[in-house]
């Protein structure tokens, strides 16, 4: 297994509890490296790696793991890290289901949540091959370990694409992100309406009161009108998500924040943010309300400029500007 080597992107922040009523703060600047990452391998895909934990000594994420070019056809793999750069990929932690089951042709997009002294690991999966809309649905394996074995609940999916083609998510559900607020278990998740391009794509929040579910879905959906790929995490009493490339000309390569987490309004510009990131956040399972802006996480990388996905690091360095 090859090693990875940083990435520091700059943003700029006018601190740790992101202050949402004043202006953008400027820009952001993001310098990258050559670099090696989890699995740089001819005709293998690695992408859509999970938010990052640590659990004891080591760090773990998880990401889609198939043939290159596409994330529809694959399985939940996961690897380990003494520190966040060097990795090791450890194996295959979630399979497709059997024939005639719901996640029979692809299991993809993980996240992780821990609570109750376990290990929920949220994927997204579709039941007929390269058939992703409106196929697509949101269900859980726990554990009572990082490393497995993983039982699927028997309650999957915990979350569907709704039956009302009108609804923002009545196209697909994908991409968790989850976080412990007010001791309750949020689900922040992707949707797109019927028919339409990744364009659409919108954030939408399902909450409920244990991690097995059932999740609710916030009768304000969409919480953020753009948002192809979920970048969340918990800030202060609030939470902080990351717009990236996709969506309305107003909202991409920003910094949104809602202190009740559900109605975002941008804080900063970022340029060139994490693609597909997840990142590591201490404090998104703790309820304590003290969260800091995130500093490090992992993204799908590119070798030599041509689309070759891959897991790598990236470092993010936040820099304060008084609003104006």
């Amino acid at each position: 297994m090859k090693s990875c080597n940083c990435i520091l992107l700059v943003l700029l922040i006018m601190g740790s509890s992101a202050v949402a009523d004043g202006p953008a703060c400027g820009t952001a600047t993001t310098i990258r490296s050559a670099l090696t990452g989890i699995g740089l391998e001819t005709g293998v895909s690695r992408r859509d790696p999970s938010d990052v934990i640590k659990v004891g000594d080591l760090y773990y994420v998880w990401y889609s793991r198939g043939p290159v070019k596409t994330g529809y056809n694959a399985t939940v793999w996961y690897a380990t890290s003494p520190d966040g750069v060097n990795w090791a990929e450890k194996g295959e932690a979630v399979g497709r289901g059997g024939a005639g089951a719901w996640d029979e042709a692809s299991v993809f997009t993980p996240n992780i949540l821990v609570a109750e002294g376990r290990y929920w690991l949220f994927y997204t999966a579709i039941s007929k091959h390269m058939k992703v809309r409106p196929d697509s649905k949101i269900g859980i394996a726990v554990s009572d370990s990082p490393d497995g074995p993983w039982e699927k609940l028997a309650t999957n999916p915990v979350l569907k694409n709704s039956d009302n083609s009108a609804d923002f998510d009545s196209h697909l559900v994908d991409d968790s992100c989850l976080m412990v607020r007010d001791g309750k278990y949020w689900l922040y998740y992707k949707g797109r309406p019927l028919g339409k391009s990744a364009h659409y794509t919108q954030m939408g929040l399902a909450i409920a009161e244990k991690p097995e579910g059932p999740y609710i879905k916030h009768p304000e959906n969409p919480v953020i009108p753009g948002n192809h790929a979920v970048l969340a995490w918990p800030q202060g009493k609030g939470v902080a998500a990351m717009i990236g490339v996709t969506g309305p000309a107003d909202l991409i390569n920003t910094v949104q924040y809602a202190e009740d987490g559900v109605h975002f309004i941008k804080t900063h510009d970022a340029v060139d943010g994490p693609r597909a990131g997840g990142a590591y956040r201490p404090e998104a399972f703790t309820n304590s309300g003290a969260g800091k802006p995130i500093q490090w996480g992992v993204e799908i990388g590119k070798h030599k400029g041509k689309e070759l996905p891959y897991i790598h690091r990236v470092d993010i360095e936040w820099s304060e500007r008084g609003n104006k």
